[in-house]
C-alpha cells in the first residue's frame, strides 16, 4: 500500500469519528444543552448539510492549489471546527462548530478519492478508494466507541477535543506522506459542470442520496433505540457502536474487492441487503441479541454501497471528475441530513423510536429502483453504441474497398473507440 494512501486513511479516520461520534453522544448532548432528542439530532442534520454546501464551495476555491495543499487546508479547517464544538457555551454555537468542521468533509473525501485512484493501477481504483474509506469505517470500530467512553467518563466535550487532536495528526500525515505534485491544469469549470448534464451522473447521485441516506435514518438514533427500546445500559452503547463499525469495515472491504469486477451487481446486492436489514431492525430492536446482529448487518450492507456508488460517479464523469466526485460526497451527506431530519419528524410525531428504520427502508428501496433504471438505460445505450459501431464499420468497409490504405486506418480507429467506450462503462 502506498504511504500516501495511508495518510488519506488517517485523515478519513478523524473525519469519520466526528461524523459518527454524535450517534453515541446524542443523549448526552441533549441533556447538556437541555434540548430534546430530535432537536439534538440537528447536530447530525446540519453537519451533513454543511458537507453539501461546503464540498463544492471549497473545491472551487481550491482549484489553484495542489491537491496536497488543499488536503492540508481542509484538515486545518476540520481542527478549528471541532475545537469550536468542544468549547461551545450554547447549543447554537455547538451547531456552528459542526458546520465549520463539515466544510472539510466533502472536499477531503472527493479530492482524496481522486488522489487514491491515481496512486494505483486503473483496475485497482475501487480497492484504493475503499482503502481510504476504511479509515472512516475503522473510526467506528475504535474511534466512536472511544469517544463514547470518553464522554461517559468525562463529558461529551472531551470527545471533540480528542477528535481535534486526531485532526492535527491527519494534517501532519498528509504533510509528511502525500507527495507534492504541481497544480494540474483543471478542466474548465464549464466542462466540470457539463458532466452533470449526463443523465447517468444525475442517477448515480440520486442513488447515493437515497441509498446511503437510509443508513443514517437508523444510526442517528441508534443510542436511543438501544437504551430505550432494546433495554441496554447506556454503557453498552460503547461496544454497540463498535459492532456497527466492524460491520462497516467488513462491508466496505468486501465491496471494494468485488466492485472492480462487478460494480452494478455489487450495488444491487448491497441495497437489497440494507433494505432487509433496516426492516428487520424495527422488530429486532426489541431483543438485545437480535438487535446486536442487525446493527452489524446495517453497517455491513450500508458501507458496501460506498465503493460502487463512488466509483460509478467517477466513471460516468471521467472527462471532468473533480466536481462530480466531490458532489457525490455531498450527495452522501445530503442523504444523511434528509434521513436524520425525517427520522426526527417520525419520532416527534409519536410513531416511536424505531420508526426511523422504516424511513430508511423507503429510501433504500427507492435507491434500488433508481439503480435498476440506470442499469437498464446503460445496457440499452450499450446496444445502441454497438449497432452504431456496426453500421459505421459497414460504411467504412464499403467506402474503403477500393481506397487502399485508408480503409485499414478507419478500422483501427473504430476499434479504438469501442475499446475506450467499453473501458468507460467499467
Amino acid at each position: 500500500m502506498p504511504l500516501a494512501l495511508l495518510a488519506l486513511t488517517i485523515g478519513a479516520f478523524g473525519i469519520g469519528m466526528t461524523e459518527f461520534a454524535v450517534m453515541g453522544l446524542l443523549p448526552d448532548v441533549a441533556a447538556g444543552f437541555g434540548v430534546s432528542i430530535p432537536m439534538a439530532g440537528y447536530a447530525t442534520t446540519l453537519y451533513a448539510l454543511g458537507v453539501v454546501v461546503g464540498a463544492p464551495l471549497t473545491t472551487v476555491l481550491g482549484t489553484r492549489m495542489t491537491r496536497k495543499q488543499m488536503l492540508m487546508l481542509l484538515m486545518g479547517l476540520f481542527v478549528v471546527g471541532n475545537l469550536l464544538t468542544a468549547v461551545a457555551p450554547v447549543f447554537a454555537v455547538m451547531l456552528a462548530g459542526r458546520i465549520v468542521s463539515s466544510f472539510a468533509h466533502g472536499a477531503f473525501f472527493g479530492i482524496g478519492s481522486l488522489v487514491a485512484a491515481d496512486l494505483v493501477a486503473p483496475h485497482k481504483r475501487a480497492g484504493a478508494i475503499s482503502m481510504m474509506f476504511a479509515g472512516l469505517t475503522v473510526a467506528n470500530v475504535v474511534g466512536v466507541p472511544f469517544g463514547t467512553l470518553l464522554a461517559q467518563q468525562i463529558n461529551w466535550r472531551a470527545t471533540f477535543v480528542a477528535i481535534a487532536v486526531l485532526g492535527v495528526l491527519g494534517f501532519l500525515g498528509v504533510a509528511r506522506l502525500v507527495p507534492t505534485q504541481p497544480v494540474k491544469a483543471a478542466a474548465p469549470m464549464g466542462q466540470e459542470i457539463a458532466v452533470f448534464r449526463n443523465p447517468q451522473v444525475g442517477l448515480a447521485m440520486l442513488m447515493t442520496v437515497l441509498g446511503f441516506g437510509g443508513v443514517f435514518a437508523a444510526v442517528t438514533y441508534l443510542a436511543s433505540m438501544m437504551t430505550e427500546v432494546a433495554g441496554f445500559a447506556p454503557s453498552s452503547v460503547v461496544w454497540l457502536t463498535a459492532v456497527f463499525g466492524l460491520g462497516m469495515v467488513g462491508g466496505n472491504l468486501v465491496s471494494g474487492r468485488f466492485t472492480d469486477r462487478h460494480m452494478m451487481p455489487m450495488l444491487y446486492v448491497s441495497l437489497v441487503g440494507l433494505a432487509l436489514s433496516l426492516a428487520a431492525f424495527s422488530f429486532a430492536a426489541h431483543d438485545k441479541a437480535a438487535a446486536t446482529v442487525t446493527v452489524a448487518l446495517i453497517g455491513a450492507f450500508g458501507f458496501a454501497t460506498v465503493p460502487p456508488l463512488q466509483k460509478r460517479i467517477m466513471d460516468q464523469a471521467a472527462a471532468a471528475p473533480t466536481l462530480a466526485s466531490v458532489g457525490n460526497i455531498a450527495a452522501f451527506n445530503f442523504g444523511n441530513a434528509l434521513a436524520a431530519w425525517l427520522g426526527g419528524i417520525v419520532i416527534a410525531a409519536g410513531l416511536g423510536l424505531t420508526a426511523p428504520n422504516w424511513v430508511g427502508v423507503g429510501m433504500t428501496v427507492l435507491a434500488l429502483g433508481v439503480a435498476v433504471l440506470a442499469g437498464a438505460l446503460e445496457r440499452r445505450g450499450g446496444r445502441g453504441d454497438r449497432r452504431g459501431a456496426d453500421e459505421r464499420g459497414g460504411r467504412i468497409a464499403a467506402s474503403g474497398a477500393g481506397a487502399g490504405p485508408g480503409a485499414g486506418n478507419g478500422a483501427v480507429v473504430g476499434s479504438a473507440e469501442e475499446d475506450v467506450a467499453a473501458a468507460g462503462r467499467g
